[in-house]
């Protein structure tokens, strides 16, 4: 047994410290990134911003609209082959570069990734998603996957530490997810008494990654259009989220009303209300980690995509970045007691 004593940063323990700043407007930040992959060597160019990959936010519906504005989503993995067809038909040309197929690291998962794939060779992103990415069958199934698709950009996770970036992307991994317990319906840190405050994370994570020519997604944490600031600001290349795209028209779940208001079911991948629905159940050698949450209804997403996106260009306006991809470089953070006056929230 060992105890780190130097402090690790959640988004809730700093503010972005405002700089001199010659950008007369936000509309003239570029969101925009264009990124060259490791091992696939495709580019790619949009804004980084992910739907996450649960069945209640990865939605067609979800991507459809996020793709309109140049962001990502990662449709979840429960979708069956003959809907996977039918959305595709239904689509532009240009939704192959701004979805991902999702899968997990079972030998179905495999096959079934590999028929879709076959189907419609121009998807270009894979996303293996496991809750702990530390295993080494998790590390030979990335190297499985990149020998099987090797023009694909992998999208691999979740890790929290920098030798482990490393070793996913050295095992074929393009951009690792990293992320432990930070998410608004996750309970690992709860049920298991693991995980890592998601800003240090980003920070530590993101210089192993780009160190080898990686790339990290920070997944989960997010509350508000600040705190995806504050992971771009910290090194974040892609940032991933989920319970701030739930409760919309085009996310999953049930709606319901109580008491005059409308809510939307959203709950977590891990969840006993998620294992219940794709698994049979929580198996017994395991807890759950995750809890189902009913969200206010939120009318349509175009309107919380809008408000990141300004948030992520004030936060560019304040220290003079005038592309996000400035904004690392130009981000220094404070440490904090308080964040916003909560008088009349």
């Amino acid at each position: 047994m060992r105890v780190e004593t130097d402090l690790k940063l959640g988004f809730r323990n700093v503010l972005i410290r405002p700089k001199r700043s010659n950008l007369k407007s936000r509309s003239l930040v570029e969101l925009q990134r264009t990124f060259s992959f490791l091992h696939s060597r495709r580019e790619w160019s949009g804004i980084p911003v992910i739907a996450a990959n649960m069945d209640t936010i990865g939605t067609f519906e979800v991507a459809r609209v996020l793709a309109s504005h140049g962001l990502l989503t990662a449709v979840h993995k429960h979708y069956t082959l003959e809907q996977w067809d039918r959305f595709l038909e239904s689509c532009d040309d240009g939704i192959y570069s701004h979805i991902m197929v999702s899968a997990g690291a079972t030998d179905d998962d495999f096959s079934k990734l590999g028929r879709i794939l076959a189907d419609h060779p121009r998807l270009a992103f894979i996303c293996l998603d496991v809750a702990n990415g530390y295993t080494e069958i998790f590390v030979d199934y990335i190297a499985k996957v990149r020998s099987a698709f090797p023009d694909k950009t992998i999208v691999a996770g979740n890790v929290v530490t920098g030798e482990m970036v490393e070793e996913l992307l050295l095992s074929g991994a393009d951009i690792v997810k990293v992320g432990i317990g930070p998410g608004s319906v996750c309970t690992t840190r709860v049920k298991a008494g693991v995980g890592y405050p998601q800003l240090s994370a980003v920070i530590e994570c993101s210089d192993a990654a780009h160190g080898l020519g990686g790339r990290i997604v920070s997944d989960g944490g997010c509350i508000c259009p600040g705190d995806v600031a504050k992971a771009f600001g910290g090194g974040a290349d892609f940032v991933m989220l989920g319970g701030m795209f739930a409760g919309h028209d085009e996310s999953a779940g049930d709606l319901v009303e109580r008491d005059g208001r409308q809510y939307k079911l959203f709950y977590g991948m891990s969840s006993a209300t998620a294992m219940d629905k794709h698994a049979g159940g929580v198996a017994n050698y395991r807890a759950s980690e995750g809890k189902t949450v009913e969200v206010p209804y939120r009318g349509p997403i175009v309107e919380t995509v809008k408000d990141i996106l300004g948030g992520v260009r004030s936060a560019c306006t304040y220290v003079g970045a005038a592309a996000l991809k400035e904004l690392t470089k130009r981000t220094t953070f404070i440490l904090v007691e308080e964040q916003e006056n909560q008088a009349f929230s």
